[in-house]
């Protein structure tokens, strides 16, 4: 996807700024970036949290993510202009919905990465929830890398909950890929349990590091 340069040099400006706010707010710190391909559709897989998700998912990677955001958000005026200017894919409020997969297999098709939550919502308790198999779908008609990531630290800094953030250490790990090669003959209760696999060993991974 051709992106106006402004666009482009003002997704690494934001991220700057933001990994130096998180990194004091949270005491931010990330491992297994390098597991990220540096090319080819990769659908970032990853657990849910809390809001800053999407934000300290996009901090890891030098490569450039592709959010999905609920359609309501396209109408908020203070985040309107912020999600539209980074290429945000609109989702219904109870799933991706028809246009969201759509547009996430558009992009996955010109090579780029999609970051999503299979967990289909934010975690209630900061254990992670049962997988959503939808994501089977998506990476077996792009041929799509997926690439499990953890976040420990988010539930505590800004539980479903509250409305207040809280200062909290927030850690996220990327777990080892899984190819095209390695799912293609799964099940996609197999794939299911392999994905939900690799994030839970990362994230018992974060949890001996606390």
């Amino acid at each position: 996807m051709h992106r106006h340069w402004t666009k482009r040099v003002g997704y690494r400006v934001i991220r700057v700024v933001a990994r130096l706010v998180v990194v004091a707010l949270f005491r931010f710190r990330s491992f297994g970036a390098s597991n990220m391909p540096r090319e080819g559709p990769v659908l970032v897989c990853s657990n849910h949290q809390s809001h800053l998700d999407p934000v300290l998912v996009g901090l890891v990677f030098d490569r450039r993510l592709n959010y999905v955001a609920r359609k309501s958000l396209f109408k908020f005026a203070p985040l309107r202009w912020l999600i539209r200017f980074l290429d945000a894919i609109p989702i219904d409020r109870d799933g991706m919905g028809l246009e969201g997969i759509k547009e996430s297999i558009r992009r996955l098709r010109r090579g780029e990465a999609v970051l999503i939550f299979p967990e289909g919502t934010r975690t209630l308790d900061g254990e992670l929830a049962d997988l959503k198999p939808g994501f089977c779908a998506l990476a077996r008609r792009t041929k799509a890398v997926l690439l499990p990531v953890a976040i420990d630290g988010a539930f505590e800094a800004w539980p479903r909950d509250s409305a207040l953030i809280k200062l909290s250490r927030i850690q996220v790990r990327v777990g080892t890929p899984i190819e095209y090669s390695d799912y293609a003959k799964l099940s996609d209760e197999q794939l299911v349990e392999d994905l939900r696999g690799r994030i839970v060993a990362s994230l018992e991974s974060l949890h001996r590091r606390r």
